[in-house]
């Protein structure tokens, strides 16, 4: 774990556990994924962008787990998903939908086989 991500992490300390879940998931995976902390965001990339985990608030506060962690996917059509907590199509053929996860075990086989799509998806684009 490195010092920018550490910092990404200061103000929701507990969300990290739910992150490096995700993360190990995600790099044991797709050894050649890119990973860059942004400010308001990690993003995971092969040619492009396809999911990102931040704190962005996708429901009302009371409505959100403690911790939370948001992971956001690109896919190629919207997510018929309880899991979804919002899906826009921000322009034709690209849905970005954002799911909430609020503990370890949320990094599940369901939501990995999402990310795999959304990998898949960035990888042709």
């Amino acid at each position: 774990m490195d010092a920018n991500t550490l910092l990404f992490f200061e103000p929701q300390p507990d969300a990290l556990p739910i992150y490096q879940a995700f993360e190990q998931a995600v790099v044991r995976r797709y050894p050649d994924v890119r990973i860059q902390v942004q400010k308001t965001q990690i993003s995971f990339s092969n040619r492009h962008i396809f999911a990102c985990a931040s704190f962005l608030r996708v429901k009302k506060k009371r409505e959100l787990p403690q911790p939370y962690l948001v992971l956001t996917l690109g896919l190629p059509y919207p997510l018929d998903s309880p899991r979804a907590a919002v899906k826009t199509e921000p322009y034709p053929g690209r849905w970005t939908t954002h799911i909430v996860l609020g503990r370890e075990a949320d990094v599940d086989p369901e939501l990995l086989g999402w990310v795999e799509e959304a990998y898949r998806f960035a990888e042709r684009k």
